[in-house]
């Protein structure tokens, strides 16, 4: 080895090692702030508890459709569910208030409104992309689904029997049986 092959070489590692340490060397740009307030932590807690009450509500409100909820209760609990949302929001609002005139009651029906058409959304959605035999349907303008079809259609028409050796069905194109490979005279 001669002086040359050692620099490049030594070039080399000096630029992966850099390459390599690189994130230890450069400050955080999307570090949080290492100090965090009691408030903070109140609104974190308090928008995660109305998450869940608002997800209670739709899963009362599906569980009362499906009829997994007696009648009698369903008033009862859906109303307790709202009054502990509505609260929930009054705390919110005591920690920021948002400026709007509708009252806790209100923003949280909105809210779940506002949820149960996403959620409709998604699974008319889904339904649309899957047809009656799970199978995703094809956009009418694909030529390339449509050919393959008609080929699949066009191939099951054509059923000739059974492969004498192993019994699988064999098609009239087929020289060999596709299930054991015995030759179809």
């Amino acid at each position: 080895m001669d002086i040359g092959s050692i620099f490049l070489i030594l070039a080399l590692i000096i630029i992966v090692a850099l390459f390599i340490g690189r994130p230890l060397f450069e400050r955080k740009a999307f570090a949080t702030p290492a100090v965090t307030t009691q408030e903070d932590h109140e609104l974190s807690g308090l928008l995660a508890e109305r998450d869940q009450v608002i997800n209670a509500l739709q899963e009362l409100d599906f569980d009362y459709t499906l009829g997994k909820i007696p009648s009698e209760d369903y008033p009862e609990q859906r109303a307790a569910l709202i009054s502990q949302g509505s609260e929930i929001l009054r705390k919110l609002d005591a920690l920021q208030p948002s400026g709007s005139s509708e009252d806790a009651q209100e923003r949280i029906e909105t809210a779940i409104a506002a949820r149960r058409a996403d959620a409709a959304q998604q699974r008319a959605a889904a339904t649309a992309t899957v047809s009656g035999n799970g199978a995703k349907a094809a956009p009418p303008d694909d030529d390339l689904e449509a050919i393959i079809a008609n080929r699949k259609r066009d191939r099951t028409d054509k059923a000739a029997g059974f492969c004498p050796q192993c019994g699988g069905p064999v098609q009239k194109a087929d020289h060999f049986c596709p299930k054991c490979g015995y030759r179809i005279a």
